[in-house]
């Protein structure tokens, strides 16, 4: 992301104002790589390195459901980090929208306050992400069409915050002005899209032909129907479960799986069963040390001392099959003796 050959097409005014931006894009793709590990953490496709290239120049050329999800993220990791960092005042050259202070915006509330500056963060998230994708093909359209649901998708989760004004706090009338919401939300929203994300159906005739005219009008066809808010894919997801080298997938096979846990989600409760039994896998105990600190005190001044704490605790994960060759789900029956 902060190779200058990336954003040879980024406009902007000398090499200073490039390094302010570029630190934000960068901390912003960190941003959305974190948040996609946090949504498939207990999946089994659990947004390994291998997918997170987002340059056509290396590996990622696959347009699957998960890799929509992933050029969406970042996308929209990159637009909330430059946002936030424009409201905050990190760059000379923007601040807050106050575009709307002083207008009525409803009933009793009036516009004002510092809403986040979001047209910055989308003009300038949309010339550095989208400038890697230097393609012209259906892939390229496609991950182009993921960027944008992205940022739409911080756009979609902002939300209006107000304070009252009036004597002895009546709260007669309110100033209100819009705000991100936790990147968290973004992060939620993206995966209910990724979970009916549409399978872009291509007439691969005029794509097979090689006339690009012909080929641009062809991805324009499929695009027709598609909201730009929708993820959307070429390919069916590989099968997950199975190591392949090739694909930079390593199997669920040893992945840590959750077992007799209280107050989790209901994905995190059955996530034995996804990772393990759907694979074909067992399910395998196993006690391991744990060393925290604990018992701090504040000493004056100013130190905090701990001791070490150790603490048995008990970890499952999947394991290939025992020997005896029997599925996980069949469970031996004890013999029925009847009475004569």
């Amino acid at each position: 992301v902060n190779s200058c050959g990336t954003v040879n097409n980024f406009l902007m005014t000398g090499p200073k104002a490039f390094l302010t931006y570029a630190s934000s894009v960068q901390m912003g793709a960190q941003r959305g790589i974190r948040e996609c590990k946090h949504q498939f953490a207990w999946e089994k496709w659990n947004c390994p390195e291998s997918t997170l290239k987002l340059s056509t120049l290396n590996s990622l050329r696959i347009a699957t459901r998960e890799t929509s999800f992933v050029h969406a993220i970042s996308a929209a990791g990159v637009m909330y980090t430059l946002t936030k960092n424009c409201s905050l005042g990190d760059f000379e050259s923007c601040g807050c929208d106050d575009s709307r202070i002083g207008q009525t915006g409803g009933r009793g509330w009036i516009w004002g306050g510092c809403s986040d500056n979001i047209e910055f963060g989308e003009k300038i998230s949309r010339q550095f992400v989208d400038a890697l994708e230097d393609g012209h093909d259906a892939r390229a359209a496609v991950n182009l069409h993921n960027n944008e649901a992205g940022r739409l998708a911080v756009i979609a989760t902002m939300r209006r915050a107000c304070k009252c004004h009036g004597v002895s706090g009546s709260c007669s009338i309110q100033t209100c002005w819009m705000q991100l919401a936790d990147f968290r939300e973004v992060g939620s929203y993206l995966r209910m899209k990724h979970q009916h994300a549409r399978k872009l159906e291509m007439d691969k005739k005029p794509m097979r032909a090689g006339n690009s005219a012909d080929s641009r009008r062809a991805i324009a066809h499929a695009f027709r129907s598609i909201s730009k808010a929708e993820l959307v894919y070429l390919e069916d997801s590989p099968n997950y479960c199975i190591k392949n080298l090739s694909l930079g997938l390593q199997g669920t096979e040893g992945r840590e799986c959750l077992k007799g846990i209280r107050n989790v989600s209901q994905r995190e409760r059955r996530s034995c069963r996804r990772l393990c039994y759907e694979c074909g896998l067992r399910v395998v105990k196993r006690r391991t040390e744990v060393v925290s600190s604990c018992n701090c005190k504040f000493h004056w001044c100013c130190t905090v001392k701990c001791e070490k704490c150790t603490q048995v605790v008990t970890k499952y994960y999947c394991a290939g099959k025992d020997g005896s060759g029997k599925r996980h789900n069949k469970t031996k029956r004890k013999p029925v003796t009847r009475r004569q």
